[in-house]
């Protein structure tokens, strides 16, 4: 699997990512396709599942099947992880959650973590750090770092746009993890937000 993915010649990535960026989107309406563009790129996140190998009687005969090895996790980075978090767990459900919540100085623009609460990802066999925007790429690498530490051994990032700024400052950081993206934007301005861009995820998504 690449290191980075992204997604954009995807009908329906382009589909959602068109509604998503026009400021006309009323809230609503941006849940909506928030939820429609995650299901899209956990579908091909979910080619890093490990199976298990099983049984299965159908109606005719006994034939060979897989199932998802359990042990998969989420962590949303609040607030704008939460955005994708139900429509995550609706394409691989069973799964448990951990939470990371990062504030982005907008002054420096680095983040600092005000709250963690993981279940034990020793035993998990997938992490998966969902953060719409991937930005300056500090946010996600300081939360994959703490996941790390957690025990962690298998982690994927995942966003629904990023900058290439940004992506570049996270391989640094984490060159074993990768980051699958709905789009990979243009560039930073100087406020250290994403061009074209889509605004402020999390604004946009809880109406504040």
């Amino acid at each position: 699997m690449k290191m980075i993915q992204d997604l954009s010649d995807h009908p329906l990535v382009q589909h959602y990512l068109t509604i998503l960026r026009d400021q006309r989107t009323q809230a609503s309406e941006f849940r909506r396709c928030s939820r429609g563009i995650t299901e899209v790129i956990m579908v091909e996140a979910a080619r890093l599942l490990a199976l298990e190998s099983m049984e299965v009687t159908t109606p005719l005969e006994v034939t060979q099947g897989a199932r998802l090895s359990p042990g998969v996790v989420f962590v949303p980075i609040l607030r704008a992880g939460l955005g994708m978090l139900e429509p995550a767990m609706s394409i691989i459900p069973g799964s448990s959650v951990g939470y990371i919540g990062l504030e982005r100085d907008e002054v420096t623009a680095e983040a600092s973590c005000y709250y963690a609460k993981m279940p034990d990802l020793s035993a998990s066999t997938q992490v998966f750090v969902l953060d719409p925007m991937l930005a300056t790429g500090g946010s996600a690498a300081q939360c994959v770092a703490q996941i790390k530490a957690h025990g962690a051994k298998r982690v994927c990032m995942v966003c629904v746009i990023a900058a290439p700024e940004g992506l570049a400052a996270f391989q640094k950081e984490h060159p074993d993890v990768p980051v699958i993206a709905g789009k990979i934007d243009r560039q930073l301005n100087e406020r250290k937000y994403i061009l074209p861009g889509l605004g402020d995820f999390g604004d946009r998504l809880f109406n504040t």
